[in-house]
């Protein structure tokens, strides 16, 4: 962030401006940005993406590790605890769609960065301030070379037949977990193949036997694959709002008052009040209401919340594909379709419904997504864990642009494009009514994956949650 805010405030590093507003001069005949400004600017960026890669699987990881497991208060505590860390990101997005947009739109570009660049300094100086009084876990090794171990081990053996004599599989004594302050896992039933790689051969090597720890831990991370498969497609839906949902509303009448018009752009700012709001419902409202039904002392299981948010997707589709119907019809009765940079005689309001259900969508399936891959990634991969969410981020993203290319293209070529640059000669309904489908397809496949998941098994002992929570509040319930 330095770096950037250096690169739009040093003279030598700041782009040359071009202005052709009220001239007939086009952006070709500015004066080119050099090769030294490129350089630096990407290399931020670059830079930025790097740090965010490394930071972001490991801070909510860490967050979420404050919480002892075995103190009923504290673990009640951390239910809610990535219902708030979710709900500081999004108040985080909210602060720079808003305030930090109108600093870098009427202040300038470097008070846009050097504002979020001291931000992140102080943050930097709290945490190194708070890192004393953290709880740290030991470090317990690469998780991809324990996964690898595991994975090669067990094709080494693909030919030695499985044993049931317990006594046949590696592990270490009890003691030596105890002594890491970890806990052994016993072997189970799925993917026994796995467990070829824990099986005593006489052999003795680090890729040639691993134990069945390590072994479990393997299977409880490829357990979730099919779970992050299906995020993708939930993922690529982030991508539309702010693309498609955001040109619609260039298209449209954006004043509200006199003069005064709110920015097309701004309108995700919408989408994460809705997040908040909801964040807030469902974590003092809904989940209370829950749990006098389930007894779940989440309300619903993590599964199940993410469901929820996978048919609010369905919804939103839907929503913008009749919403756009209703642009487009508009368009035509005032003679439009073939303009443009005229705006049409319809609010941008219209596209409110679709920006708040998409807010509420995310409360339920983004959150629910990232603490089910955190409560359910093992012990010492917590961390990988969490990173299986920004994975579905980042390959929702590609999806969304193959998905926008390819069927930009089949369309054209079959006669009326669906996504063109004038939205008003678009089928863009089309194309919101495809993705409605494309989610409830992927929904279908969820229900399929969900019926064979088996959750992990915690390591505490069993708790009465609901009792503790009881106590913790002061409230007394009669069962």
């Amino acid at each position: 962030m330095l770096v950037l805010t250096l690169s739009v405030s040093i003279p030598g590093m700041k782009p040359p401006e071009c202005s052709t507003a009220g001239s007939t001069a086009s952006a070709e005949d500015c004066e080119k940005v050099s090769v030294l400004q490129l350089a630096v600017f990407f290399g931020a960026l670059y830079i930025l993406a790097i740090g965010a890669g490394g930071t972001k699987p490991n801070i909510s990881t860490i967050g979420a590790d404050q919480f002892d497991e075995w103190d009923p208060k504290e673990k009640i505590q951390k239910i809610s605890f990535f219902n708030w860390w979710m709900f500081s990101i999004f108040f985080g997005t909210l602060f720079a769609n808003t305030i930090l947009v109108y600093v870098q739109e009427n202040v300038g570009w470097g008070w846009g960065y050097g504002l979020p660049t001291l931000g992140l300094a102080i943050s930097i100086f709290v945490f190194l301030l708070g890192t004393p009084y953290y709880r740290h876990k030991l470090p317990m090794g690469s998780p991809f070379l324990t996964m690898a171990r595991v994975i090669l081990a067990s094709f080494g053996k693909v030919k030695t037949p499985m044993p049931c004599d317990p006594t046949c599989f590696h592990e270490l004594p009890s003691l030596e977990y105890e002594r890491k302050g970890t806990f052994p896992i016993h072997s189970n039933q799925r993917l026994r193949f796995l467990d070829r790689a824990s099986l005593k051969t006489g052999t003795i090597g680090q890729w040639n036997i691993c134990t069945t720890t390590e072994v479990e831990e393997t299977k409880q991370m490829l357990n979730m694959l099919p779970i992050l498969c299906i995020t993708f497609v939930p993922s690529a839906m982030i991508a539309q709002v702010n693309t498609l949902f955001v040109k619609q509303g260039t298209t449209l009448n954006a004043r509200i008052v006199g003069n005064f018009s709110i920015p097309p752009a701004s309108l995700s700012a919408f989408g994460t009040v809705s997040f908040l709001v909801s964040i807030f419902v469902y974590d003092r409202v809904f989940v209370k209401i829950a749990q006098k039904f389930t007894g779940n002392p989440r309300g619903f299981t993590l599964l199940q919340r993410m469901g929820i948010g996978l048919i609010f997707y369905i919804i939103v589709m839907t929503v913008a594909s009749f919403t756009e119907r209703h642009r487009l019809k508009v368009a035509a009765d005032h003679g439009l379709i073939h303009q443009t940079g005229v705006k049409l005689p319809l609010t941008i309001f219209v596209l409110l419904p679709q920006f708040v259900l998409m807010g509420m969508a995310d409360a339920f399936l983004v959150v629910a997504k990232l603490e089910f891959f955190y409560d359910q990634a093992p012990e010492s991969m917590k961390s990988l864990g969490t990173s299986y969410s920004l994975t579905s981020l980042g390959i929702g993203n590609f999806l969304s642009s193959f998905l926008l290319s390819t069927v930009s293209k089949i369309t054209i070529k079959r006669g009326r494009g669906w996504i063109l640059n004038n939205l008003n000669e678009s089928r863009l309904d089309y194309y919101y009514l495809f993705f409605a489908l494309l989610n409830f397809v992927n929904f279908a496949l969820f229900l399929v994956v969900v019926k064979f998941y088996v959750y992990r098994a915690e390591i505490t002992h069993s708790v009465d949650v609901k009792e503790e929570k009881s106590k913790v509040m002061g409230i007394n319930e009669d069962e």
